[in-house]
């Protein structure tokens, strides 16, 4: 997405990156980026909760129509709840890795069916 929006900055579209992974996004020099610090893969917020989604979106609205510099990142005031999430995020050690590889062969097998089936992912 960083280089998507680079690509429409350049061409006079301005943009706002709402994202987890501060460093990635950073190197790729986006103009506005607002900067959520939760587990990768929300950074609109906890599922179903409406209200901490929409400040979110409200604080990248914001973030558009003021940002100061070039390359500006902001980060939001948003929290996760308390941070446990932190120390098992991404982890794999010999408590989960049997249960990790089953997951993963589960989900191959699925997609190999789903292909040979003809579904795609919306089916």
């Amino acid at each position: 997405m960083s280089l998507v929006a680079r690509h429409l900055e350049a061409a006079g579209i301005p943009t706002v990156i709402v994202g987890s992974a501060r460093d990635i996004v950073e190197q790729a020099g986006v103009a506005r980026f607002l900067f959520v610090d939760f587990p990768l893969g929300n950074p609109m917020g906890k599922p179903y909760e409406t209200g901490q989604q929409r400040h979110i979106v409200e604080q990248a609205l914001t973030l558009l129509e003021r940002a100061w510099a070039p390359r500006t990142t902001v980060q939001s005031d948003v929290v996760w709840g308390d941070d446990s999430w932190r120390a098992a995020f991404m982890r794999v050690d010999d408590g989960n890795r049997a249960a990790l590889a089953a997951a993963g062969e589960a989900r191959r097998r699925e997609q190999a069916l789903a292909k040979t089936d003809g579904r795609t992912r919306s089916s």
